[in-house]
């Protein structure tokens, strides 16, 4: 009698053990198979990598489009989450979103906390300035002083900071409060990619501003950000990414989106200052 209840009990230690296998957590990676869904944060307001056609009010842009190519390339749907900078990269650590977009400077700093994605833009910094005077800046040690517009922890307001420019920061707003800030004197200058800025410029040729024609600085390049644990999800969208890359998808892209410029090659440009910035 002794031998059967412990042979049933061995029983039911093994059902049980069983069981427990099957309830294993799943990685970040299976979880999202599992649900069908990417989800991703974008500002929506950043013209034309994120932005909201005219027409339609949908959301598209350079690096939506790659996402959304990218998801499907995965089997995957995809939802955005519209936000400010410093949203994105808080929702990522709380696990709202899966990955943010929204031309993220890659640099060792963020590299420490976050995983990147391999670049698919290649760009530098620039400068809006006034057309009438360019704001009286010739050289980047002429910041000093200048009242410089941007959002409050992006390495561009940062580099502005860095060369003694006093920062006016800005919520989730559209290109033309930073272009009529510049124009009306509220700010000098607004930093920030080069690609994106003289896109914003010719969008808006009633603002009296211009990209600095002589200014260029901090070589740079984009990629998809997520969370430093997320590696399988890492993996397999850079497998995807370098499929667009060869069959030509984010060459198209750029051009659709960035006036027939690829972004997708790294610039041949003369810098004012080629110093690689780590802030966060």
């Amino acid at each position: 009698m002794k031998a059967f209840k412990l042979t049933a009990a061995a029983g039911i230690i093994f059902v049980l053990t069983a069981c427990g296998n099957n309830t294993e957590e799943m990685s970040a990676w299976e979880e999202i198979e599992e649900e069908g869904v990417l989800t991703i944060a974008t500002s929506g307001t950043l013209f034309p990598t994120s932005f909201h056609d005219e027409e339609t009010d949908e959301l598209t842009g350079f690096e939506v489009e790659i996402a959304r190519e990218a998801a499907e390339r995965l089997d995957l749907e995809v939802e955005f989450s519209e936000m400010g900078f410093d949203g994105m990269l808080t929702s990522i650590n709380n696990g709202q979103v899966d990955l943010a977009v929204n031309d993220i400077d890659v640099n060792p700093q963020r590299e420490e906390d976050f995983l990147f994605t391999d670049p698919y833009k290649f760009s530098y910094g620039s400068m809006v300035v006034r057309e009438d005077d360019l704001s009286g800046i010739e050289t980047l040690d002429d910041l000093e002083g200048k009242r410089a517009g941007g959002a409050a922890t992006t390495i561009y307001m940062q580099i502005s900071e860095h060369y003694g420019a006093e920062g006016v920061t800005y919520e989730n707003v559209t290109n033309d409060t930073y272009l009529r800030d510049v124009e009306n004197g509220r700010t000098d200058t607004v930093l920030n990619d080069y690609y994106l800025q003289t896109m914003a410029v010719e969008a808006l040729p009633e603002i009296d501003v211009t990209v600095h024609p002589d200014l260029f600085y901090h070589p740079n390049n984009q990629a998809m950000i997520m969370d430093q644990e997320n590696t399988e999800l890492r993996d397999n969208l850079n497998e995807v990414l370098e499929e667009m890359h060869e069959d030509g998808t984010i060459r198209e892209l750029s051009e659709q989106f960035f006036g027939g410029q690829d972004v997708s090659e790294e610039p041949d440009v003369d810098f004012a200052d080629d110093e690689t910035f780590t802030f966060e």
